[in-house]
């Protein structure tokens, strides 16, 4: 019995331009657990009430980042197109590009590339790495 192998088997290569695209676009979600939430809270030097009130929003039953009306993430810089908390960005900001909604196909892949200029680019990140990042968080 022979195990099928992914169509990205033998890596994918990226680098990130932090180009801040993937903190923008169509409205969408940012999960963020509790401990992840201190972390930005400590990293801001604000509370975690503060926190919650002024930078999250509950969908659903989980905790999402909150986002302009622009689309830009609560935490990116308008100015440099930066992250704010990038040393403590939550699992899915970290994991990017390497959500199973990315690794799909080749098509879904090609999709987000199309947004991400670090994509295709860089450095070949092994099959086991992305099997590691995509199973951080199921985006």
């Amino acid at each position: 019995m022979t195990i099928e192998q992914p169509w990205y088997k033998d890596g994918l290569q990226f680098g990130c331009t932090q180009c801040g695209n993937c903190c923008t676009g169509a409205p969408g979600v940012v999960w963020v657990t509790a401990e992840e939430l201190a972390a930005i809270a400590q990293h801001k030097r604000i509370s975690i009430g503060e926190m919650r009130i002024l930078h999250t929003r509950l969908v659903g039953e989980r905790i999402s980042l909150r986002e302009f009306a622009n689309g830009d993430c609560v935490f990116l810089d308008p100015r440099t197109r930066g992250c704010t908390v990038y040393p403590v960005r939550p699992a899915q900001c970290r994991t990017w590009p390497f959500w199973n909604s990315n690794l799909v196909s080749e098509e879904a892949w090609d999709r987000a590339h199309e947004k991400c200029p670090g994509m295709g680019q860089g450095d070949l990140v092994q099959l086991e790495i992305i099997q590691d990042r995509a199973a951080v968080i199921d985006i």
